[in-house]
């Protein structure tokens, strides 16, 4: 116990002893320094174990917090901080804390900063020990930021700046300053509630620092400003004491503030701290949720604010990983999409509303997307549902479908936004069909497809939900269930059916069709053989009530199984995923697609009557044509036809002329009939082609008719008899005007009236109707030809038909009404002159001859064979294409007799004699007839004419007809006539494919082959596309031998070898084109001139070069020789197992070929490599050497063309071969075609010898451009090489030492030839964009030299002429110089040259200084000096690190540059030394202000003034730091400057002084020296000096403002004396002004009464001055200063002023004094000017005060006088308007001085002047009411004497009686009022 107390005892001792010595202090410094060294000591003692002790030093510290609030006693906060961080005691540091707090401020600024790394030193550990205490230690690091000057960013200084304040090491302490800054930034003090965005109540708390209410209150103790505080905390923050990472999310917090000073900071950090966090990181999505969700519960944090939760969802938007937060994002959506409704703070999310709400929303409907498109599916399934449900809760509370009502007035922003919810509903439902679209309800989807239909939010609305509903469109992809699958059927029909304007329920009125979606989906979703899709697509096609044409395509397509295929690619099965394999479609059963189409709940219900008009008519056609083609398709064998683009064509093709497919589908339409089900769909299909084809639209009925004719031909005669019954129905489409129905209509009635079922009473009725138009075809006009034309065709076919059926020759012999077809046929070919009738004469005849019933003996008289073979030659001379086929129909029907009256040979020699006529179509048509009249119905080419089932007819027997036609055909086929030989050549090719299967073809095949191979020479394209075909036909019906020498042949006509491919020529033979070979003076071009020109030079040889050349352009030359069915197919079969698949040599020829220079050759050769090589790389690589060998071969050869294709082919190889695969050719071709030595890299060897030798130097144009492009070619392969380094290059920089200084030189980028220099640059762009740093900087400095001398030398020539005679072109050089520093700028050069500086380093930088410095001075032309100075600019901006040491020189430098003559060189230098000041020295920086000085001030060019302005703004926008860092140097010559009489300089210095001052009132911080720049300059001998500163005088002293302080007074006095000295000048009046405006201030200076004497001489000398212009306002600064100063006498002075003057004025004098301009005269506005203000000044120097009645009366009697002469002789509104102004103001002042008794004159005077105010009745209200207002003034007057009083009254009254103004009459009411009672 008593050691307890010995220990009490001592501790209470030592306390005492310090409160002894703090109590005897006596003065401030003792007791700072007593705490200094006591006070951390003391507070120790409050951890002793006694209470009394603790209570002793809590007394003692009351005691002290008493003495220490004087300011000036400094406390030991360094000590008192260090003990807190080692104590963990809460007293003491309670105490610590509130002695720092009270002591900081007192310390000087640097102390304070001195605390900064200590403070900061364990502040994570503090909070975790005491968040109370940290609080304040947080708010006192806040309190030492402001005080904190942060180094440049980038800096030395910033760089260690981590290091300096200890978080180096300590990074938990950083981490912990910038989350609490974070948290700094969304805090707002709120004294109702804790709980902010962001913020819980425990962070609110913190930094409010527990409830202290003053902590954000800038004036209490320790109170900051909040906004101030945030602001330096973000700089902080961006400054090297933190790292990126550190910075996000504070950068992020402040990027969203609504303060720009902190969000600009904020953004500008975000985008330097995103890339440096990963967005995938856990912990910092754990972060962004919980900010933008808030944390739930009574203290938990609000949702961040909106801007906030816009940045966090554009930063979730790029975070995978975020999709897996389902909760969350559920959450996010909800909550925004509802956020609107909510107001309560404490609610689940912060109410937002207006702009931000819709910014929000969108921003969630992007993360929408971006969930749809990156969450893994097992997400997917978690939210998918939710959030469509929130979605479409969103949309429908806005109204739905309908829009509602209630946000019509809204702006664009809800649409918008409902938009993009229908948009996020589609990408949604495609990421997760699964479980959203694929019920078997559709609810999403019928949901979908109302809201296209009834949705009235707008046209971007109804977009939208389309777009949505392309979104689910993908996702009925496979193969679909039978409930979904009819579910969609009926969804899709019920759309199909909607009109506009319906009402469906209660609420969805159609305003929007749906049918072309509805198409689509039927089109992608539903399986072609879906009959109701298509009947689908039937309706779109069939649909009326739109014009939209992309539904019409829609539904066309979806009827086409090729582009089914194309838009369903998916449905086709693959290979590996990746390949399609061939698309087998599954068409429609014909039987269900029939009852869908024209079944009993069809529109087109066949057994419905439907008279000639079909619902939907322009669908009619199109759906029984489908419905053909599928019944056709059905009927093939599979396999036979592949569906493509032309699928239909070919299957009309194969079901018209193709024999054995006619019969499959004949065999195959035979079982349908002889199943009930299947025939009945048959008859039903027969019954609707027949309704089609009697309705009344043309086009319907002539596509039903084509499908009728095509069933008649190929079905059963048990189908065809059904329609053979109503066979008379046809005879209105066989009268019809349309000639197409009446051609296929006859066919039909011919079937069916053939038929064995067809009535024949019904039939000889319908024939006796045609008889009797036939009988009247003479007297027919008009319609009735067309009604000739029908019957006779009907009732040939009918005929015809018949003897078909019956296989009786002639049956009819004896008929009447055949005999009366006869007659009428014969008639009208012998003798009708009407093409129509003549028509249908012809197509009878061939129709009837064909049948065996008209032949050479059945003829009536008085008609013959002969005469009628005689009259269709005549007719097929004229180009009648059916009368050829009449004569090779006839000719079946003729003994084959070859004697000279015979028919037969009649026939055949007119049919040869026909090659005269040049239509292709005509000789085809002969080789028809020619095979006809050869093998009768043995020619292929009349298997389309048998158009009923059976066998063909009977003809005349033929032996030796083919040979004998053949024959001469091969004869022939040696002449050169061009006419004859097309003729020939089709000839041949006809007989070949209609007569080749019989022998008499299959043994001259070869002989046929030679005949086409001749024809391949031809000039005539047609020719060899015929010959082409042929050759085809030949090798196709040929054995292998056959085929062999076919090919050998071709080969050898472009390979070397000989073979017999070309035909005779003659003399005038044609073997080129004119001007192909040009000679000087014509060209080469016939075989003549050949022979000719061997003659002129004596070489014989030339004849054969030339020939074998013809040979070569003609064979080779044509694609048409290449054609789909011509040689490239017999290249083709034989590349698989023909000749060519042992002879492998075509292979380097053709790869050569395929890069000839001509075109027709080029493409030729590419079409048989097409057809040759299947695997063209696999080709390539097994040939290569042969091909690369024979290119070498070949480079050097003499014909140009073939140096230009090695030189394409060996790019070719080279570019797309790996270098290992040519490398050792390239010192072959180095030897073989450069001849130099293989000393260099072998890339470096081919790019030498291209650029340096023969091929690029080639006398050819193509060829040089073919070996710049091989150049470029290897340009690529060098910057692929030097992109990936060595490894793939030898010696890069080898290569680089050779090519740069060649891209660099006259031979490259100063080259005088455009394409040299054009590719030498983008070969010098793509070596420096391609190259990594490692090689290309060490040529970095030269490069960089160069390049910029090169600028101008790539510049046309012609632009420095333009410059110089820019005027004559109408633009200004000005403008030229523009645009040339514009094409700089966006020049490639700059590119380059700017990543060139992107790899420098110290060393390499330090190099680049003298080569830089000599481009700089000795650069040419102003793109090498502009270029200069943007090189600067892109150092001191990019890489000011390295640039840096070197910005002294270099500012120097550009300095000296500035001066230049060019005003655009000039400024881009000016520009250059604004951001060179950002890294230079302040001394070096002052240098270049005074030089600028210098320039303005020495120098008297103006364009130098502008320099130097030009200098200064250029600082102050790029330097901006450094200008404010000297601006008391800077800105007081600013502000003089800115008043330069130059104009372009003023506003140069003007935008600087913009640039850089908040206010006029800055000028007073400069004020001393602004006038003592002035001062300096006022007495200068220039003129433009002395001006710049009087008039800077007088801005300096207008910026005063009202109120001058004495100070500022002593400042401007001397200035502004001095300025108003002198003689006039122009603008010296604002001077003047100025100066009235000094003298109005009151202040010592304007008090002094020698000041005063001063101002009155200069007043009074300055109004002496004879400046017209300037008197006048001389005068009215007179009249304002005699305002002023009313104890001041000088009426008489200013009367011997003024009264001249106006005298002068009265008297209408013009005349001047010698200040006038020469040539000048006062204008009447300055007249009147000049004369108002006299008059002002004459009776304002009237001053009363102190004077006596006479003196006054004096000058009130002068001035009287003159008054009223001026207001009688001058009716200006603005003089009178002065004069009343001032007889007002001298009323005033007689007013306050005029006392009684007043003198008798002076009354009478008075009462003058009270007479002068009521003479102004024709003056304009204005002006009478001044004299109203100076007669309410003149009214106290009339107390002194009563005659003024009745004087004024009267006055008063008559005025008031005559006034007519209101206005004016209550002015005057007002001044009789003011006149005082008697």
């Amino acid at each position: 116990m008593a050691a307890t107390e010995t220990a009490e005892a001592k501790e209470l001792n030592l306390v005492g002893k310090v409160e002894l010595r703090i109590a005897l202090t006596d003065s401030d410094s003792k007791l700072e320094s007593i705490l200094n060294t006591y006070l951390p000591p003391l507070l120790l003692k409050l951890v002793s174990d006694s209470i009394s002790v603790r209570n002793k030093v809590i007394a003692i510290c009351q005691h002290i917090n008493t003495r220490v609030k004087a300011p000036q006693i400094r406390l030991p906060v360094a000590a008192l901080l260090k003990q807190y961080k080692e104590n963990t005691n809460p007293l003491i540091r309670h105490f610590d804390i509130l002695y720092i707090q009270q002591g900081l401020d007192r310390l000087a600024v640097s102390e304070r900063l001195d605390l900064l790394p200590l403070l900061i030193n364990g502040i994570r550990k503090n909070f975790e020990e005491s968040s109370r205490h940290t609080a304040s230690i947080f708010n006192l690091l806040l309190r030492l930021l402001h005080s904190l000057t942060l180094p440049p960013r980038g800096s030395a200084d910033d760089i260690n700046l981590r290091q300096h304040l200890g978080l180096l090491d300590r990074t938990e302490d950083a981490q912990f300053i910038a989350s609490w800054i974070c948290r700094l930034i969304a805090f707002t003090p709120n004294q109702s509630k804790k709980r902010l965005p962001a913020l819980n109540t425990e962070e609110y708390d913190f930094l409010q620092l527990y409830d202290k209410k003053d902590t954000w209150l800038p004036g209490a103790a320790g109170g900051m400003n909040l906004v101030d505080t945030k602001v330096v905390a973000v700089k902080f923050l961006a400054s090297g004491a933190f790292t990126d990472t550190e910075r996000f999310l504070p950068a992020l917090f402040a990027s969203s503030d609504s303060n720009s000073r902190i969000s600009d900071l904020g953004d500008k950090m975000l985008k330097h701290a995103i890339p440096a966090v990963s967005l995938e990181d856990q912990e910092i999505l754990n972060q962004l949720f919980r900010i933008y969700l808030g944390t739930r519960g009574i203290e938990g944090s609000l949702p961040a604010r909106t801007p906030l939760q816009i940045k966090i969802l554009g930063l979730l938007c790029k975070s995978k990983r975020a999709t897996s937060y389902t909760a969350q994002n559920i959450q996010i959506v909800k909550e925004g999409l509802t956020s609107g409704e909510q107001v309560d703070l404490s609610s689940s999310a912060t109410a937002v509303q207006g702009l931000e709400a819709s910014k929000l929303r969108t921003q969630i409907f992007v993360y929408v997307n971006w969930l749809a498109r990156a969450s893994d599916s097992a997400d997917m399934n978690i939210i998918t549902s939710n959030l469509i449900e929130q979605l479409r809760a969103y949309i429908e509370s806005q109204g739905w479908p309908a829009y509602g009502e209630e946000t019509t007035g809204q702006d664009s922003h809800r649409t918008s936004l409902r938009s993009l919810g229908y948009e996020s509903i589609g990408v949604l439902a495609r990421a997760n069909p699964a479980m959203i679209v694929l019920d078997e309800q559709l609810d999403l989807l019928r949901w979908l497809f109302n809201s296209l239909a009834a949705d009235s939010a707008g046209r971007d609305v109804g977009l939208s939900i389309e777009q949505a509903l392309s979104s689910v469109l993908g996702v009925f992809g496979g193969d679909l269930s039978k409930e979904l699958e009819g579910s969609l059927e009926g969804l899709l029909l019920h759309n199909m059916q909607r009109r506009l304007g319906e009402i469906e329920g209660s609420d969805i009125k159609i305003i929007r069709s749906t049918q072309f979606t509805a198409v689509r989906f039927a089109n992608r979703c539903l399986p072609f053989k879906n009959t109701k899709a298509r009947w689908m697509n039937v309706l779109a096609i069939g649909d009326s009530t739109t014009d939209r044409r992309e539904l019409l395509e829609e539904g066309r397509k979806g009827l086409d199984p090729y582009w089914y295929h194309m838009l369903n690619p998916a449905k086709s099965e693959t290979n590996g995923g990746t390949t399609l394999k061939p698309f087998k479609c599954e068409f429609p059963r014909f039987v269900d697609l029939l009852g869908q189409f024209f079944g009993k709940d069809s529109v087109w219900d066949i057994n419905q009557s439907h008279h000639d008009s079909l619902p939907m008519m322009n669908a009619y056609g199109p759906a029984v044509n489908f419905c053909r083609s599928v019944l056709l398709y059905e009927g093939l064998p599979p396999g036979t036809l592949a569906v493509n683009d032309e699928w239909e064509r070919q299957l009309e093709v194969l079901a018209t002329n193709d024999e054995k497919v006619r019969q499959t589908i004949r065999d195959y339409l035979n079982t349908m009939a002889a199943a009930d089900k299947t025939s009945k769909a048959l008859e039903k299909f027969f019954q609707a082609t027949l309704n089609g084809l009697l309705t009344s639209d043309s086009e319907t009925a002539v596509s039903c008719a084509g499908c009728l004719f095509q069933l008649c031909s190929l079905c059963p005669n048990s189908i065809v008899g059904g329609s053979a019954r109503h066979i008379q129905v046809l005879q209105g489409p066989i009268m019809s005007s349309n000639k197409s129905l009446r051609d296929i209509s006859s066919r039909i009635f011919g079937i069916l009236g053939s038929h064995e079922e067809c009535p024949q009473n019904v039939l000889q009725k319908v024939i006796g109707n045609f008889i009797v138009k036939n009988k009247a075809w003479r007297e027919a006009v008009g319609s009735q030809v067309l009604q000739v034309h029908g019957a006779m065709l009907a009732a040939a076919y009918c005929w015809s038909r018949r003897a078909f059926r019956t296989h009786v020759p002639r049956p009819f012999e004896y008929s009447i009404s055949f005999q009366v077809l006869l007659d009428s046929c014969l008639e009208i070919l012998s003798s009708s002159h009407d093409k129509t009738l003549v028509d249908a004469a012809i197509a009878s005849i061939t129709e009837l001859s064909l049948s065996g019933v008209m032949a050479p003996g059945s003829l009536p008289p008085p008609y013959s064979a002969s005469a009628m073979i005689n009259e269709l030659v005549e007719h097929a001379e004229k180009g009648n294409e059916n009368a050829v086929k009449a004569l090779g129909s006839f000719a079946m029907q003729c003994d084959e007799d070859f004697a000279e009256e015979a028919d037969f040979k009649l026939i055949v020699a007119a049919l040869f004699n026909l090659h005269k006529v040049r239509d292709p179509a005509i000789q085809f048509a002969v080789g028809e007839a020619f095979g006809c009249a050869a093998i009768g119905w043995q020619s292929k080419s009349l298997v389309a004419a048998l158009d009923i089932g059976g066998s063909p007819p009977l003809s005349t027997s033929r032996n030796i007809a083919l040979s004998s036609i053949l024959d001469q055909i091969l004869e022939e086929c040696k002449s050169t006539k061009p006419a004859l030989r097309q003729a020939l050549v089709i000839w041949l090719l006809c007989l070949v494919q209609f007569c080749g299967h019989l022998p008499s073809i299959q043994g001259r095949l070869r002989d046929c082959q030679i005949a086409f191979k001749g024809f391949l020479s031809d000039r005539d394209s047609l020719n060899q596309e015929t010959a082409s075909r042929g050759l085809s036909l030949v090798y196709e019906k040929g054995d292998r031998n056959l085929k062999d020498d076919l090919i050998r042949d071709l080969v050898g006509s472009f390979t070397g070898s000989t073979a017999n491919m070309s035909g005779t020529v003659s003399g005038e033979t044609q073997l080129f084109e004119p001007g192909a070979l040009p000679t000087g003076d014509g060209s080469i071009t016939t075989y003549k001139d050949i022979m000719s020109l061997a003659a002129e030079v004596g070489n014989p040889s030339l004849v054969y070069r030339f020939m074998s050349l013809a040979a070569n352009n003609a064979i080779w030359s044509s694609r048409a020789a290449f054609g789909r069915f011509g040689l490239s197919s017999i290249f083709s079969d034989s590349s698989v197992d023909g000749y060519l698949a042992q002879n492998p040599k075509l292979y380097p020829a053709l790869f050569r070929y395929r890069f000839d220079p001509n075109t027709n050759v080029r493409n030729s050769m590419n079409e048989i490599w097409t057809a040759l090589v299947r695997d063209p790389t696999a080709t390539i690589d097994q040939h290569f050497d042969t091909i690369m060998r024979d290119l070498l071969r070949n480079i050097l050869g003499k014909e140009w063309r073939t140096r230009e294709a090695c030189c394409a082919a060996i790019a070719d190889l080279v570019q797309s071969r790996s270098a290992t695969k040519y490398e050792k050719y390239i010192g072959e071709i180095w030897t073989l075609t450069f001849k130099v030595s293989s000393s260099t890299p072998p890339d470096l060897i081919l790019w030498q010898c291209l650029t340096r030798t023969q091929v690029c130097d080639d006398i050819k144009e193509s060829v040089r451009n073919a070996a710049m492009a091989l150049a470029r070619v290897l340009v690529g392969i060098l910057t692929r090489g030097l992109e990936a380094g060595d490894s793939s290059t030898r010696s890069a920089g080898a290569m680089l030492e050779n090519v740069l200084p060649f891209l660099l030189s006259p031979s490259g980028l100063e080259s005088s030839a455009q394409d040299v220099q054009a590719f030498s640059l983008s070969a010098l762009l793509q070596i420096i964009k391609k190259s990594n740093k490692a090689i290309l900087r060490p040529f970095v400095p030269d490069l960089v030299c160069r390049l910029i001398l090169l600028l101008s030398s790539l510049e046309p020539e012609g632009i420095e002429y333009i410059r110089l005679r820019a005027e004559q072109y109408g633009v200004t050089g000005q403008q030229i110089d523009d645009a040339r520093l514009s094409g700089v700028r966006g020049s490639p050069m700059l590119e380059a040259i700017e990543r060139c500086l992107d790899f420098l380093d110290e060393s390499s930088m330090q190099e680049l200084r003298g080569p830089l410095e000599n481009a700089v001075t000795t650069g040419l032309g102003l793109p090498s000096r502009v270029g200069g100075s943007r090189v600067l600019v892109s150092l001191s901006t990019r890489h000011n690190y390295l640039f840096r040491p070197h910005a002294n020189h270099f500012i120097r430098l550009a300095r000296k540059q500035v001066l230049d003559r060019n005003d655009t060189i000039s400024a881009s230098y000016s520009a250059a030394c604004g951001y060179l000041a950002r890294l230079a020295s302040d001394e070096e920086i002052l240098e270049l202000i005074d030089y600028s000085r210098k320039l303005y001030f020495d120098s008297d060019d103006e364009r130098h003034r502008l320099v130097a302005g030009e200098i200064v703004l250029t600082m102050s926008k790029h330097a901006t730091d450094r200008f404010n860092a000297l601006a008391a140097e800077i800105l007081p010559f600013v502000f003089f400057a800115k008043h330069d009489s130059y104009e372009r300089a003023k506003t140069v210095f003007q935008d600087t002084w913009n640039e850089t001052v908040g206010g006029s009132r800055v000028v007073l911080l400069y004020m001393r020296e602004i006038i003592q720049l002035a001062l300096q300059y006022l007495n200068s001998p220039r003129w433009s000096l002395k001006h710049t500163a009087a008039f800077t005088v007088a801005d300096a002293l207008n910026a005063t403002g009202d109120d001058i302080s004495d100070s500022n007074a002593q400042i401007i006095w001397p200035g502004v004396e001095r300025a108003v000295d002198g003689k006039t000048w122009e603008g010296k009046e604002k001077i003047l002004q100025a100066f009235v405006k000094f003298v109005r201030a009151k202040n010592t200076v304007t008090d002094n009464k020698g000041t005063q004497a001063q101002i009155q001489k200069i007043m009074l000398r300055e109004s002496k001055r004879n400046n017209l212009v300037y008197r006048q306002h001389a005068l009215a600064c007179l009249a304002d200063y005699l305002e002023l100063r009313e104890s001041v006498q000088l009426a008489t002075e200013v009367y011997g002023i003024t009264a001249p003057i106006i005298e002068e004025s009265l008297a209408g004098s013009d005349e001047m004094d010698h200040d006038r301009q020469p040539g000048g005269h006062a204008s009447k506005t300055m007249n009147d000017e000049t004369l108002a203000n006299a008059q002002a000044a004459l009776l304002r120097s009237i001053n009363p005060h102190g004077q006596t009645n006479e003196d006054l009366c004096s000058s009130l009697s002068r001035g009287l006088a003159l008054t009223v002469r001026t207001l009688s002789g001058n009716g200006s509104r603005k003089v009178h308007n002065a004069i009343f102004e001032a007889e007002k103001s001298l009323f005033e002042k007689l007013q306050r001085t005029l006392r009684p008794p007043v003198s008798e004159l002076l009354v009478t005077v008075l009462i003058d002047f009270a007479r002068t105010l009521f003479g102004t009745r024709d003056q304009v209200e204005q002006t009478r009411t001044k004299a109203a207002e100076a007669a309410a003034a003149f009214a106290p007057l009339t107390k002194v004497n009563g005659r003024l009083r009745e004087a004024l009254i009267d006055g008063i009254g008559s005025a008031r009686t005559q006034e007519r103004s209101v206005t004016v009459q209550q002015s005057l009411d007002r001044a009789r009022q003011a006149i005082p009672d008697e």
